[in-house]
């Protein structure tokens, strides 16, 4: 039995892995999604107080409360910065990290560092304006249909101060760790270009590809769990 915590990307919140839950918990994990602060089941706390700080902290609580060892982070998307700056905090507490069409940062990199600089000063015009980012057209994750009217209901804007806070950690500790890249191909989405190329630079990754987009939570499912039961299950 392995403990497996999830954690969302931007404007998604616990509720976008629900259809990968039964899977696992059919093989006898612990599954823990982790609501982050000021958005998704916890969007009444959206402020601009958020941070990325403050969403690492929600996930180490929450692998700390379960007191588990071992523990695969999963992060997608945005995601990615909170796993890396969990497993930092947290040391041989977690086992793999396993990154789903996520943002793979360097140490002193933000959110906003990924993104191309016309990208960056129309966020950071939202952010100055409304205190958040709201969320985009979900067509941008190549849903379509129910799937996509799914996701377009539960969405909610994003806390504008995880944005540009730089996530400092032991990149050597890091690169020491087992790790899972799932790169989402079709469509792929063009910010987690940036991380994709990392990933194939770097040594010691092991890299899945799922042709599907960028949630694959949501339309590939069955496939993204068959890679988490496989990487739990080591």
């Amino acid at each position: 039995m392995t403990t497996v915590v999830l954690v969302a990307g931007a404007w998604h919140g616990a509720w976008c892995w629900r259809r990968v839950l039964p899977a696992l918990w059919r093989a006898g994990h612990v599954v823990v999604p982790v609501p982050l602060t000021g958005v998704g089941e916890r969007a009444h706390q959206l402020s601009p107080e958020v941070t990325l700080t403050t969403h690492v902290e929600d996930v180490v609580m929450a692998v700390r409360a379960e007191e588990c060892r071992g523990a695969v982070l999963v992060g997608h998307s945005y995601g990615g910065l909170v796993v890396t700056g969990v497993a930092d905090r947290l040391g041989d507490e977690v086992g793999r990290l396993v990154y789903v069409d996520a943002v793979v940062p360097t140490p002193g990199q933000s959110w906003a560092d990924g993104n191309p600089p016309e990208v960056r000063a129309a966020r950071r015009a939202v952010i100055a304006e409304r205190g958040h980012l709201p969320p985009p057209p979900v067509s941008a994750y190549g849903l379509t249909g129910d799937d996509a009217a799914w996701v377009e209901r539960r969405q909610t804007p994003q806390p504008g101060g995880v944005y540009d806070e730089p996530l400092h950690f032991d990149a050597d500790r890091w690169a020491a760790r087992p790790r899972t890249f799932v790169d989402c191909t079709a469509p792929a989405l063009p910010t987690i270009e940036p991380s994709r190329r990392l990933v194939g630079s770097q040594p010691g990754w092991e890299v899945v590809e799922l042709a599907t987009g960028h949630d694959p939570m949501v339309s590939a499912p069955d496939e993204l769990a068959a890679v988490l039961l496989e990487v739990a299950g080591r």
